[in-house]
């Protein structure tokens, strides 16, 4: 799996104002921002990820990711540090 492979399967199902993507094919840290983490606890965030990877989660396509999630505000925020 490539970086853009990945980001292509993430925002198929779950809409990203932001997405950054890096890793070696195995190894994954994403940086995403979406409007539909609002409301939900940090372990949600996750699993609303984990739901659009799907079946690649089990099946070792995307063997480790590491995510920080952010909605709009909390990354516009960020920006301002």
């Amino acid at each position: 799996m490539t970086a853009q492979e990945l980001e292509t399967l993430i925002i198929a199902g779950l809409p990203c104002e932001h997405i950054a993507i890096q890793g070696d094919g195995r190894h994954w840290f994403a940086t995403l921002v979406s409007a539909q983490f609002d409301g939900l606890r940090p372990v949600q965030r996750h699993q609303r990820v984990y739901q659009t990877l799907g079946a690649r989660m089990h099946n070792d396509e995307v063997h480790a990711l590491s995510m920080k999630l952010y909605t709009p505000a909390e990354w516009a925020t960020q920006q301002r540090r």
